[in-house]
């Protein structure tokens, strides 16, 4: 009779298990104002002008799965006066203007743009 059957191999070492292929479970967002649960993307959240003072800072990351998720950690995070200039701001999303519900992913940035006024002589 012929020879047990060998598991594959390569580069000389065993084939991997199907288990061994799963992908790795969700990362757990927690600190910096994360909510410690499951969340899909960590986006840079770019603040201008009057939308920078009242959160006190021009650049933040921040967790969230759509553009509302991302600016509603934002309110949370830096309070009433913040929330306050978001609701005359445009929002864009990788140099585009973004709706609320338009997906995120890592590494997009989500700019907080507060109307500005001048003009020339």
């Amino acid at each position: 009779m012929g020879r047990a059957a060998r598991p594959p191999t390569v580069a000389g070492r065993p084939w991997p298990s199907p288990a061994r292929l799963d992908p790795p479970p969700p990362r757990a967002i927690t600190g910096r104002g994360g909510a410690g649960g499951y969340a899909s993307a960590v986006a840079t959240l770019r603040l201008f002008a009057s939308a920078r003072e009242a959160a006190g800072t021009s650049r933040d990351l921040v967790a969230g799965s759509t553009v509302g998720e991302v600016l509603d950690a934002a309110r949370a995070r830096y309070g009433e006066a913040f929330a306050e200039v978001l609701t005359s701001c445009r929002v864009w999303r990788n140099g585009e203007p973004a709706a609320f519900d338009d997906p995120v992913a890592d590494d997009d940035e989500v700019a907080v743009l507060p109307p500005v006024s001048g003009g020339s002589r």
